[in-house]
């Protein structure tokens, strides 16, 4: 699934063509995808302007001149393309007065809702992991007493961070996924807190991780997948200490991590 990064990246590469541009013509073709009526939610849309693109967490924000907004979610395998033909797995299309948005989703687990605020799912979200404090991220993080791995997955705790960046935040950072948030010293939260920033800024620099089929707006591929150190590379070397990397199942999700590197 997108997260944070590839979602980011989406909104950078679609934002300067889209914004100031007028929306024509809105089609859906899967009520499994959008969350309202196709007709009423494409005359809605007709003729709205858009005034930027934003991001909360892993949701893009297509914001309307007259208030609305238009919330995106990418899911498993959503791609929300400019410029593109459709296909046999686009689900909606918007023609614009110059060019035009084309969202393909091959398993449609992906989500599109016009809505007049913005739903309680999305305005539940915990705080980006961009713009939280040290601090507050420190003291949110020990007032926890679940593993440390799981807590980092909770989207009410941080809006954005996936699996991918959560195993490579923690190796960086040399905490072990089963460690107890709460018993976490500060030094410690505090390395992970400065991991987590440095991870997604360096993935977002390279346009995302493409470990299936992520592609941006303008159908490229990210490259962060080749400074992955634990994510995905079971049984290959740790690029520390050279002990395999192991994989795990915490919480349902795989978890990638060096046994020997990661203390709890």
């Amino acid at each position: 699934m997108p997260e944070l990064p590839e979602v980011e990246t989406v909104r950078r590469a679609l934002e300067p063509h889209v914004a100031g541009r007028r929306i024509r013509r809105a089609e859906f073709y899967e009520r499994r995808v959008l969350r309202g009526d196709p007709e009423e939610t494409a005359a809605r849309l007709h003729g709205q302007r858009i005034r930027a693109v934003g991001r909360r967490a892993k949701h893009l924000l297509v914001e309307l001149e007259s208030g609305l907004v238009l919330a995106v979610h990418l899911g498993m395998t959503g791609v929300l393309a400019w410029g593109g033909r459709r296909g046999p797995h686009t689900r909606a299309l918007l023609v614009l007065d110059r060019g035009r948005v084309v969202f393909d989703d091959p398993r449609m687990f992906g989500r599109i809702e016009l809505c007049e605020v913005l739903p309680e799912r999305i305005a539940r979200l915990g705080p980006e992991p961009l713009e939280i404090a040290a601090a507050d991220f420190v003291r949110r993080l020990r007032a926890r007493r679940g593993a440390v791995k799981p807590l980092l997955l909770n989207q009410a705790f941080l809006g954005g961070l996936g699996n991918i960046y959560a195993d490579e935040a923690l190796f960086r950072a040399g905490i072990h996924p089963k460690a107890l948030a709460s018993r976490i010293s500060p030094v410690r939260a505090l390395r992970l807190f400065q991991a987590i920033r440095r991870i997604l800024r360096a993935a977002i620099a390279s346009g995302g991780t493409t470990v299936s089929d992520y592609l941006d707006a303008e159908g490229r591929p990210g490259s962060f997948q080749f400074q992955l150190r634990a994510y995905g590379r079971t049984g290959e070397p740790c690029p520390r200490c050279h002990a395999p990397i192991r994989r795990i199942v915490i919480g349902q999700r795989s978890t990638h991590f060096c046994a020997r590197c990661q203390r709890r």
